[in-house]
């Protein structure tokens, strides 16, 4: 009886770890502020066959929720990432989805060369010049790495990320522990002052109890 309920309470420090970590990803290396003209970009993740994998269209489902609703007009949504088979691109496959399942009917733009989280970012500059701000949604690991990246090669534009809407509390719930612990793995190439809460953010962080 002892060692099952140590277990429980050893899955529900699990869990709440998770869900800290990657509440504080999603809230690093972005700023607050009012949305004007925005650009979503949403990451592809490997997609080899003809439709689009569990991945990407949760990726897509989040890249499509963090649309401003007083910015939803004049929002660009950028999907990113080329083909893994030869077939259709993971920018195809998503915008696909994004139109014809989830409805929308936005401006859409696809960036099908990259194969790496650098490349999408590198990529994808050209297409950012002009946005106020920039959401980049994936896993919130992820994006962080991606903003991370975004601030190395065009620091500029870097200074225009907010925060797109990549986490929810229960979200992946049963293995968020696992994508914690694969987080923690993909950020370790990150410098410390990229894996720090925004200051605009710190007062929230304090409230926030799991």
């Amino acid at each position: 009886m002892r060692r099952g309920t140590g277990l429980a309470m050893a899955g529900v420090a699990a869990i709440a770890w998770s869900e800290w970590l990657n509440w504080r990803w999603s809230r690093t290396l972005v700023s607050n502020g009012e949305v004007a003209a925005e650009t979503v970009v949403v990451l592809g993740f490997r997609n080899p066959g003809s439709s689009v994998n569990l991945v990407n269209r949760w990726r897509v489902r989040a890249g499509i929720r963090s649309i401003a609703a007083d910015s939803a007009q004049g929002t660009r949504v950028i999907f990113s990432g080329g083909a893994t088979s030869g077939g259709d691109s993971e920018a195809q496959l998503m915008a696909c989805y994004a139109k014809s399942v989830l409805g929308f009917d936005g401006t859409v733009l696809l960036e099908e060369r990259s194969a790496t989280t650098w490349e999408n970012i590198t990529n994808v500059i050209p297409l950012l010049e002009g946005a106020d701000h920039i959401k980049i949604a994936s896993q919130p690991a992820h994006a962080l790495k991606a903003r991370a990246y975004l601030r190395r090669q065009r620091p500029d534009l870097a200074r225009r990320l907010v925060r797109a809407d990549d986490y929810r509390p229960g979200e992946w719930l049963v293995v968020k522990p696992l994508l914690a612990v694969y987080g923690l793995w993909t950020l370790r190439g990150l410098k410390a002052d990229e894996r720090e809460i925004s200051l605009g953010l710190k007062a929230d962080e304090r409230r926030i109890s799991l």
